[in-house]
């Protein structure tokens, strides 16, 4: 289809007939445009711009045979006749319908099999309706679930088993909850947590098997508490503890490079 991005082509791969579109008084009106905007066109942005132009139009597309040509339809129908859609075949025109639809139906949506669909039913739930897609088996639903939800339901999400969501719920997760993902596997979060921690809670990381997490923690952790650190095994982190312990100026918790 690359090839023919400068010709007018149905969706079936004919020209485009000006003269026998049901449409062409549209287009001495300036309403429609060959290789711009047409809804016989088999381009979705030239389908878009011809319903952008022609609003009035959509609900009589939301049946036509061509996806982009529902999937668009549906973004400019009345509300009232979007709903039809919710079972469509193709996960296209499904998601376009979960960016319209109104709570109560966009809930009936959560189990959609496409997670393309899931993600735009998560873009728009909110709160206690999230919860059934924090299990979601796709990461991508999972994680923007992880960045809606609300913070008094992250707990819920600490322990899952990728550590991308989990490095989301620690930069969101609530102090109270924080310390307990200081043993997480994954470095990159014990690293946010050593970040956000406050410092006289740090003290259980001291002994942390990344030396990266242990560089954060020997700067911010209190002087009276780096003794541990001062004998580091790593040259970078032992400095900093010395340092600070000695009253002197020591980097921030910028990793060196």
């Amino acid at each position: 289809m690359s090839d023919d991005i400068d010709k007018a082509l149905d969706w079936l791969g004919n020209p485009v007939d000006c003269d026998g579109c049901a449409y062409r008084d549209r287009l001495a009106e300036g309403r429609c445009e060959p290789l711009r905007a047409c809804v016989q066109d088999r381009y979705a942005k030239r389908i878009q711009r011809f319903f952008q132009w022609n609003g009035d139009l959509a609900g009589e597309h939301l049946d036509h045979p061509y996806f982009e040509v529902r999937a668009n339809a549906a973004r400019f129908a009345p509300i009232f006749i979007v709903p039809r859609l919710m079972d469509d075949p193709d996960e296209t025109v499904r998601a376009a319908v979960a960016r319209r639809l109104p709570r109560r139906l966009l809930l009936k949506m959560r189990g959609d099999p496409d997670r393309e669909v899931r993600i735009a039913v998560a873009s728009r739930l909110e709160d206690a309706d999230l919860s059934p897609l924090m299990r979601d088996p796709d990461y991508s639903v999972r994680l923007r679930v992880a960045r809606r939800v609300p913070e008094g339901m992250l707990p819920a999400m600490m322990h899952d088993e990728d550590p991308e969501i989990r490095l989301e719920v620690a930069n969101r997760i609530g102090l109270d909850w924080l310390m307990s993902m200081a043993w997480d596997d994954s470095a990159r979060v014990r690293m946010v947590v050593a970040r956000r921690l406050p410092p006289e809670k740090l003290s259980a990381l001291t002994g942390d098997a990344d030396w990266c997490v242990r560089f954060v923690v020997a700067s911010r952790l209190p002087p009276e508490d780096l003794a541990p650190l001062t004998e580091d095994p790593v040259d970078d982190v032992r400095t900093v503890a010395q340092k600070r312990r000695a009253g002197l100026p020591a980097t921030g918790d910028l990793i060196p490079d």
